[in-house]
């Protein structure tokens, strides 16, 4: 049996320079894959100088050398049509082109810098139900407010797209916006409780224009249908925490409350005993 030396190999490896390197040989050699030599080739990059009797692409030793410089250029994040008038020229790249490079790079960290504030406003927004702190929502919401309702929010619906919704909507709010929507809601509660101490009737125009606008102060959430906002106000109404504050505004706020959006949904089709979260 014979055995081969390194010689043999080196002798080898020789011959398959001086013949020409095949695609997949050079790719095993640079790193690089097939597929991007062919696109290399096919924009003018880098091409194989020779062919084999059969037709096939050889790389001579100069293609592997400009294919190592290709990939020095690429590095420093020069652009494919860069790197080819580079090595068509056979001049290495002015300080000023490695400069504005480098303000190119700059401008790309600081924007891959404000992603990572914004997916770290994101995380904080879904594993903390709010981006305030609890002393901020008792301030912003009432004495009222208890800041575990968010936590008991995201333990129940975390894992819903409107949870999702929720957050992405979140992300973008200082503490201004929430001052706003917190004097929404309090406009809104009281227009709710004068409703409710008058006696409107459920399922009447006024008791339905209420119902409609308290849906639309959820779409500042999460887009609620009549269906999810049935699952609502059966929670108010059944929730100790939520009914205590509905009806600390107007005695019986929470109960009126649900009953009339279980009238709204009947006018719509729906039926309030078998409601669903969608």
């Amino acid at each position: 049996m014979s055995r081969h030396t390194d010689n043999d190999h080196a002798v080898q490896g020789d011959d398959e320079q001086r013949e020409g390197l095949t695609i997949g040989a050079v790719a095993r050699r640079t790193g690089v894959t097939v597929r991007t030599l062919h696109h290399w080739e096919a924009v003018g990059l880098v091409s194989a100088s020779e062919r084999s009797p059969a037709g096939y692409r050889l790389y001579t030793a100069a293609d592997a050398a400009r294919i190592h410089r290709a990939l020095i250029y690429r590095e420093l994040g020069l652009p494919l049509e860069r790197i080819r008038e580079v090595l068509d020229s056979g001049a290495a790249p002015t300080a000023q082109t490695l400069r504005d490079q480098r303000n190119q790079l700059d401008e790309r960290i600081s924007e891959l810098q404000r992603m990572r504030h914004a997916l770290d406003r994101m995380i904080e927004v879904i594993d903390a139900g709010l981006p305030l702190t609890a002393d901020e929502q008792i301030r912003i919401f009432g004495d009222d407010w208890n800041p575990d309702w968010t936590r008991q929010a995201r333990e129940k619906w975390g894992d819903s797209k409107q949870w999702t919704q929720y957050a992405e909507r979140a992300v973008g709010r200082d503490l201004t916006d929430w001052e706003q929507i917190a004097e929404q809601t309090h406009a809104l509660d009281a227009t709710l409780a004068s409703a409710c101490a008058r006696g409107v009737l459920a399922g009447s125009s006024e008791a339905n224009a209420l119902v409609d606008a308290h849906r639309e102060s959820m779409n500042r959430y999460f887009e609620c249908t009549i269906s999810m906002q049935v699952c609502i106000g059966h929670m108010y109404a059944n929730d100790p925490g939520f009914r205590a504050h509905f009806d600390g505004a107007a005695p019986g706020l929470a109960v009126w409350l649900r009953d009339a959006i279980d009238a709204n949904a009947r006018a719509h089709g729906i039926d309030p005993e078998t409601a669903t979260w969608e």
